[in-house]
Order: structure tokens, then sequence, then C-alpha cells
């Protein structure tokens, strides 16, 4: 009812963050009641209108900055290009920038990189595809938050360096081939068998570092 009363003011009032701030409080089931609540308006935030999703983000932008529910509930939070709609990057962004607001950029950043909170911002800052990792830098960096993206982008610069490195190593293995293959043809001791086997290997490697150079 707090969050429903929120959402339907023209602009938001902080009385409804204090108000689920001092409920939070008092007792643990208000907390676990807005965790739930946060999940639930997440996952449907597609459903309203651009008013009612500013008020309700920025009421739980409040609750986030004031430490009145735990930050674990950002696991339901993936920011990649397949798990976002443009409400729900509104809707982060209003958060974050509520809770910057709220905290100051230095705690903030601090503060996600907590191992606890870590833990549950895995899907906020992607770690597994290069393509969502650079999603994520670009989509925090636009909306003024590049500071906490810093992880991020080591993780890029050290995979770009593996990357090359494995590129290097297989074009020496490649090469070394084509130098042996050369060898023994002006000796004439390739067969044909030999010849089509290594035509091959050659084809199937270099159609792999090709893969690799397109969607890396």
């Amino acid at each position: 009812m707090i969050i429903e009363c929120c959402s339907q003011e023209r602009s938001y009032s902080t009385f409804y963050g204090l108000t689920g701030e001092r409920f939070c409080k008092l007792n643990r089931v208000w907390t676990d009641s807005f965790e739930s609540a946060f999940n639930t308006y997440y996952t449907t935030i597609h459903r309203y209108e651009t008013n009612r999703l500013r008020n309700i983000a920025r009421f739980f932008g409040h609750l986030f900055a004031t430490d009145s529910i735990s930050w674990m509930v950002f696991e339901c939070v993936r920011i990649n290009e397949d798990d976002t709609t443009s409400s729900s990057r509104i809707f982060v962004k209003i958060m974050m920038q509520e809770m910057m607001e709220g905290m100051g950029m230095k705690i903030l950043a601090e503060r996600f990189k907590d191992p606890d909170v870590k833990r549950g911002c895995q899907g906020m800052f992607p770690m597994d595809v290069p393509k969502n990792t650079r999603f994520a830098i670009n989509y925090f960096t636009s909306i003024g938050l590049g500071v906490i993206t810093e992880e991020m982008r080591e993780y890029l610069k050290v995979g770009a360096l593996a990357i090359v490195e494995f590129r290097d190593t297989h074009y020496r293995w490649l090469l070394f081939f084509v130098n042996l293959e050369c060898t023994q043809i002006d000796h004439g001791t390739t067969t044909s068998y030999a010849r089509s086997r290594l035509l091959i290997f050659l084809r199937c490697g270099l159609g792999f570092i090709g893969f690799r150079l397109v969607f890396s």
C-alpha cells in the first residue's frame, strides 16, 4: 500500500521513503516484505507508466541508501542487452541516482566492492561474456556511474591480453606446420594423405581463429 500510494503521487515525496525506512527498522517482517516487493516491482516495472516508475525507483533507492533492506535483493537485476528493457534500465538509473544522492559516489562505489554485496550483484556487473560486460560498462557510464565499472574494465583488459596471446600461439603453430609441409614438399616426402590431413588441420585452425576474431 505504501509503495502504491507513493507511485500515484505527481512527484516523489520523501515522506514515503522515510515511512518505509521506519517500518523496516521497526520489524524484520516489514524488511522481508519490502525486499520481496522489490523483486516483484522490478520484474513487472514495464507495466508502469513513467511517473509511477520514477516514484517507485526513488522509493527503493532511499531504502537501499539507508540500509533499510538488504542489497542482496539485487540478485534479480541483470544488466545486459537480453535481460533488460527500456523501462528496467530507466528504473535502475533513477534508483542508482537516488542512492548516489543519499550516500555519495565514494561510499556507493566502496559498498559495491564489499564481498557480500558483490555476490548479490553479479548480474548487475557481469563478467561472464565480454559482450555483457561491455554493455554494463556503457550503461553505467552513460548514467554517470562509470566509477563503479573499474573492475569490469580490468576484466576486459586482462581478457583481451589473454585472447591476443592465444591467437599468437595458434598462429605460431600454424606457421610451424606450414613450414614443415613446405619442407617435406621440397624433399618429396609428403604423401597425398598427409597433405590432405594437414590441409584440413590448417583450415580448421584458421577458421577457429577467424571465429574468435569476429566474436571476441
